[in-house]
């Protein structure tokens, strides 16, 4: 079987839709050799390395238009290059399959991470709304099969979409397995030197967006303050407007010396192992905790990334974030600083509470190892194959 990927986001994303992304393409290379597969990717970068599989061919645009007009060999273009090289299926990876698919006889998936444009439409562009809308239902509509991420999307798609339940299949994706390799001491220390990170910490990793809700664990910082407790908070992440609200907060409050943004170092703004996150396993292993507060997911990748690091974690008791932290996360309502602050201090001060989450995290996070998650997803294309 030949396989095809819309690998955009693989090699240009540097968040949730590319480590899903590069995640499941190495999850699928080395967990079924036999099988070919191709990557279309309108440009490359260094985020991916195909070369590091003998069963993956990367494909770009090279030939005239679409060597200057891109985005339309990815939108429709592509299905040339498809069809001459026999490809049996074709995989969205991102909320998109190719204009026209349909009518060829190459099977499509598509994968839908979340709605989230639809449930929060305030925080988006109407422009933008537009576009992912039509996209997506274009995509949920003509594509064979869809594969959800997690029950959260499964259940908006058919309710917001009104696609049919027997047409979605829920499949949880993976994290990179560097997660779940123990960092050397010796590695920690020199990353922990290279950032300058001190000997505890907080960690919070994501876009630095309202629906992140980084403000609340601001706050929350802020109560630990008045109750003597000063491990630094360190935040992972990048925004707009919302952050620059979040760091007013944290000026208005004096905790610029707890709130560490670690985005804004300027030795993680060049080195190429923050920007493609190999730095991150150690950070994540040096911490005290992954705080997630975030009202509303996909998924919630942090959590996975944070449970496969051995890594205690407090989330929010809201969307999909159950479903990522099972019974190994202590959970808050997303806006109760209080509640949030009683934990983070419960974790950095009772060993035995901080150790029994660490290896409940680790068990639940063997629901969500690479083969277990290639294999659905490689189950759904072969029952298309049929």
């Amino acid at each position: 079987m030949r396989i095809g990927f819309d690998a955009k986001r693989a090699y240009q994303n540097g968040t949730g839709l590319g480590h899903y992304s590069r995640t499941l393409i190495h999850s699928l290379a080395n967990t079924f050799p036999k099988i070919e597969y191709y990557l279309f990717a309108p440009k490359l970068t260094g985020r991916f390395n195909s070369g590091l599989y003998p069963n993956v061919q990367t494909i770009t645009p090279t030939h005239f238009p679409y060597n200057l007009l891109k985005a339309a060999w990815r939108s429709s273009g592509v299905k040339k290059e498809l069809e001459t090289l026999q490809i049996d299926l074709y995989h969205g990876l991102s909320h998109e399959i190719p204009s026209g698919i349909q009518h060829t006889n190459i099977k499509s998936v598509v994968t839908i991470h979340d709605l989230i444009f639809e449930r929060f439409p305030s925080q988006y562009n109407p422009i933008d709304i537009f576009i992912y809308r039509r996209k997506c239902k274009h995509a949920c509509k003509h594509a064979d099969a869809v594969i959800a991420i997690s029950q959260q999307t499964k259940q908006d798609l058919i309710n917001i979409y009104e696609i049919a339940e027997e047409k979605i299949t829920v499949c949880y994706q993976s994290c990179d397995p560097s997660y779940t390799q123990t960092v050397p001491e010796n590695e920690k220390e020199k990353i922990r030197q290279l950032y300058g990170l001190p000997n505890q910490y907080f960690l919070t990793v994501g876009s630095i967006i309202e629906r992140k809700n980084l403000l609340t664990l601001c706050k929350a910082m802020l109560v630990l303050k008045e109750e003597k407790i000063n491990i630094p908070l360190l935040v992972i992440g990048k925004g707009d407007g919302y952050e620059k609200k979040v760091k007013q907060f944290v000026r208005e409050n004096d905790l610029q010396d707890l709130i560490l943004f670690l985005s804004d170092h300027p030795v993680a703004m060049e080195h190429p192992s923050f920007k493609n996150s190999s730095h991150f396993p150690a950070i994540y292993q040096m911490a005290q905790a992954m705080i997630y507060p975030s009202t509303f997911e996909g998924f919630g990748i942090p959590v996975l990334e944070a449970l496969c690091s051995r890594l205690p974690v407090i989330t929010s008791n809201v969307s999909c974030m159950p479903e990522a932290g099972g019974d190994a996360a202590a959970y808050i309502q997303p806006f109760d600083e209080k509640d949030l602050a009683g934990k983070m201090k419960l974790i950095s001060e009772d060993l035995d509470v901080a150790a029994s989450m660490k290896e409940k995290g680790w068990q639940h996070a063997q629901r969500f190892t690479a083969e277990r998650c290639a294999t659905a997803v490689m189950n759904v294309y072969q029952k298309l194959m049929l």
